[in-house]
């Protein structure tokens, strides 16, 4: 697919490129950004560089990765925040805001507007949030984008050569008031059997 241009009441979604290479550089220098995702740390310019001329082009390319850097009108960097394909109609949403960014809703707004976009062009119907345990910022984020949290999950992600825990959430298309592309047949509230 070639990259596409959202657009929000407050943003400007798109494909990051070259020329945002030191946007992108200078956001990751940011401890949070680094302590919990899975950029490389220290986050050198080649990793940038990487990132903008040859991950973002390609994920776009081969319908495997769907990332957006998120801009204000004025050509601010506010954040990415990303798709990336799991299995057959699952995606899972990542993102990171920038600092002088924080707490104006833009990781939200670009959430919803993202998982909207990938609920009715890409035939997907369920989109997964998933964050290291503790990292309450991303959780916020993911519950005020209408994310429900699903419990945590072991040893599931990898962080800089450690497992550790995750929290797990999922927006279904009927939380946007879309429909699913598949049926969907939720199971009924029963106790787990004793063994």
């Amino acid at each position: 697919m070639d990259p596409l241009t959202l657009t929000t009441d407050r943003l400007v979604l798109r494909a990051v490129g070259p020329g945002d290479t030191e946007a992108v550089h200078a956001a990751c220098q940011d401890p949070e950004i680094q302590r919990w995702t899975t950029i490389p740390s220290p986050y050198l310019p080649e990793h940038a560089r990487s990132f903008t001329g040859q991950m973002v082009p390609d994920g776009w390319a081969n319908d495997s990765a769907f990332t957006f850097g998120l801009f204000l009108p004025t050509g601010d960097l506010v954040g990415m925040l990303g798709i990336t394909m799991i299995t057959l109609g699952v995606g899972e949403i990542g993102f990171w805001g920038t600092r002088e960014h924080r707490g104006h809703g833009y990781i939200t707004e670009a959430a919803v507007a993202v998982s909207r976009w990938a609920f009715t062009r890409l035939a997907i119907d369920r989109v997964e949030w998933r964050a290291e345990v503790g990292n309450t910022a991303s959780r916020a984020v993911a519950q005020r984008a209408g994310f429900t949290m699903e419990g945590t999950l072991r040893s599931a992600i990898s962080n800089k050569g450690v497992r550790r825990d995750c929290w797990v959430g999922s927006l279904l298309p009927s939380d946007l008031s879309l429909p699913s592309t598949a049926p969907y047949l939720p199971a009924r509230s029963r106790p787990m059997p004793t063994p």
